[in-house]
């Protein structure tokens, strides 16, 4: 059936983003999403997600989103669903129609697939299939992190759930959010061709948010310190696989506070279980240490601190390098080799420090943090990343949007807004 596909207001955008585990997909597409609406006021952005943190969003200017029922991955290809007591092939199939039906009717322009070409479990592909039959002229972009596991992992698992014949017959670019000198996505992962020759580079993509409070957190996480104490802040992401890092700087901070007056700050994240949660901040409190369940500003929090220790994903990584700020990446031990093999191509180029999961001790991560702190700016930091990836991702995705006249309803996002929204994002 082919329907009307006329647009004659607002260029509009669609987003999918698959994240019932974590922050980090929603948090990158979403600043990418306000950074093209801060470019392109005149846009409607509606974002498909199952975040669950989706129900805390607050919305810009242009910008909606419609919740999909969460799901979590287990492992290469075994999914369940996170909340309802339903089989995974039931949820599968209530997401697959949600994102069907939504994207019919929405008519996008332009549509952003975030890191699985063929959604989870091939769940994007009979709307990507319907749209073309319906003879939208939706273009279609993937955008991908630049490491998304092993590559005989990634390899057997899009060969296996088509996600090779998906970007074939559907995608008309694919943005890598990276760097090309540090990971080589076509080479380390084989594309074919004609994947290779849709690849742009973008470089990492960081939040617009701007630093405005490092000075009053810095205060106030070493109220009752020494003066010249230094700060140490510890951040686990999403916080769901967390604890094991945070247990471990807990056990070491009376050590190194032993050895350097200093002050200590965990900030565990939103998807820490409760208990776990609960158990850290009574260990904290009997160290005279912070521990935090979430923050507005992370990129404060980072400027704030004089040694972050830190899990390896994407968004906490790049925020740690715009910050320029030392570091100890303890990356997660899996079920993905992604966090490992960030951690590892970061430590090669001395931007970071790393302690394999594998190896973590109070004595190593004791060492570790007393080395940084004493540390001086690494003189082998010769080569500096890439952190304009919102830039120029916001570059590739403006030039599918079709021209019109701005409408009034379409107002620039202000920075509040970008600010507000980051946060929620933490």
């Amino acid at each position: 059936m082919r329907m009307d596909f006329e647009h004659p207001t607002h260029p509009r955008i669609a987003i999918y983003s698959q994240d019932g585990f974590g922050l980090g997909h929603m948090r990158r597409t979403t600043s990418i999403a306000l950074e093209v609406l801060r470019q392109r006021p005149d846009a409607a952005v509606l974002t498909l997600s199952d975040s669950q943190l989706g129900q805390f969003f607050q919305t810009a200017k242009n910008h909606d989103y419609v919740k999909l029922p969460s799901i979590v991955k287990s492992g290469p290809g075994d999914w369940r669903a996170a909340n309802l007591p339903l089989a995974f092939s039931e949820v599968h199939q209530i997401r697959t129609d949600l994102i069907r039906s939504a994207l019919l009717n929405f008519r996008p322009h332009l549509l952003l697939v975030d890191h699985m070409p063929h959604g989870a479990m091939g769940e994007l592909l009979p709307a990507l299939q319907a749209l073309k039959e319906a003879g939208a002229s939706t273009r279609v972009v993937l955008g991908l992190r630049d490491i998304l596991d092993a590559p005989e992992v990634i390899e057997r698992r899009w060969q296996v759930e088509g996600a090779y014949d998906a970007i074939e017959a559907f995608y008309d670019r694919v943005l890598v959010y990276g760097m090309q000198n540090v990971f080589d996505m076509a080479q380390q992962y084989h594309f074919p061709d004609m994947i290779t020759n849709l690849l742009r580079y973008c470089g990492y993509v960081c939040t617009l948010q701007t630093v405005k409070n490092a000075a009053r957190i810095r205060t106030r996480y070493l109220s009752g310190a020494r003066p010249g104490a230094r700060l140490i802040v510890a951040m686990a992401g999403g916080g769901a696989d967390g604890y094991p890092m945070m247990s471990a700087i807990l056990d070491a901070f009376p050590r190194i506070r032993s050895e350097q007056d200093s002050a200590l700050t965990l900030v565990a994240g939103p998807f820490m279980p409760p208990d776990l949660l609960s158990n850290l901040q009574k260990r904290a409190r009997r160290i005279s240490a912070r521990v935090e369940p979430s923050v507005e500003e992370s990129l404060s929090v980072i400027e704030a601190a004089d040694v972050v220790v830190a899990m390896a994903g994407y968004n906490t990584t790049a925020e740690i390098l715009r910050m320029r700020k030392p570091a100890i990446l303890i990356p997660r031990a899996g079920p993905s080799a992604e966090q490992r093999t960030r951690a590892r191509l970061f430590a090669a180029r001395r931007w970071v420090e790393v302690i394999d999961p594998d190896e973590l001790s109070e004595e190593k991560l004791t060492q570790a943090v007393l080395s940084r702190l004493s540390r001086q700016a690494d003189a082998g930091e010769q080569t500096r990343p890439d952190l304009q990836g919102i830039i120029a991702a916001a570059a590739q995705l403006l030039s599918f949007l079709p021209d019109m006249e701005p409408v009034e309803t379409g107002v620039p996002v202000p920075m509040e807004i970008i600010n507000r929204q980051a946060a929620v994002l933490q």
